[in-house]
């Protein structure tokens, strides 16, 4: 059964099929917010809030064929809102985050830092590999991230992305390519060659 029939059941009054939806999507999104956030405990949390969001708006939908779109849309909203709340914590200045953020863009994952010499690429296994990739995201600016995810990580097409981002296809493809190569400089300065950036995407 497709999400275009399982929701028109829903809307139709079988409000049941809604753990169908939550069982198909609960973990690509988990992913999809973990990428973005790089926190797992905020990423559970975020989840759950966007599977809320959906049971309360789902008549709201317009077109269920658009679903992935929405759903996406929704999520990446509910991200950004996180990222703002954090950044206005009395107790995290924004100049100290981007002290923190200019300190560690230099320096690989703890768990890498020791055993730097272990490069070439060969010799990493692959959670080492995906830490590598996760901690260069997280150092993209917000709107080139979310369009990797969603490219790469998510399967997305570019006009799905410009649909859930409400962002022309144009600025879709330039903040696909500007983060791409912003990853490919990140690597050079952790003197990490892009066989980890094709293996890991």
């Amino acid at each position: 059964m497709t999400d275009t029939q399982i929701i028109n059941h829903i809307l139709n009054g079988d409000r049941s099929r809604f753990n169908t939806l939550v069982w198909r999507w609960e973990k690509p999104l988990y992913n999809f917010i973990l990428r973005y956030l790089g926190n797992k405990e905020l990423a559970r949390d975020v989840t759950q809030k966007v599977f809320i969001r959906v049971y309360k708006n789902l008549n709201k939908l317009r077109d269920p064929t658009k679903f992935s779109s929405w759903i996406y849309q929704i999520a990446s909203n509910l991200c950004k809102d996180e990222i703002k709340r954090m950044s206005h914590r009395d107790f995290l200045s924004l100049d100290l985050i981007q002290e923190h953020n200019e300190n560690e863009g230099h320096r690989l994952p703890e768990q890498l830092q020791e055993s730097e010499n272990c490069l070439p690429d060969a010799k990493l296994n692959q959670k080492q590999i995906s830490s590598i990739v996760q901690k260069a995201l997280q150092q993209l600016p917000e709107e080139q991230r979310v369009v990797i995810i969603m490219k790469e990580y998510q399967g997305l097409k570019f006009k799905e992305i410009a649909e859930a981002l409400n962002q022309p296809l144009n600025t879709v493809k330039s903040r696909m390519y500007y983060g791409l190569n912003g990853l490919r400089k990140i690597f050079q300065q952790w003197q990490v060659t892009e066989e980890v950036l094709n293996y890991e995407m």
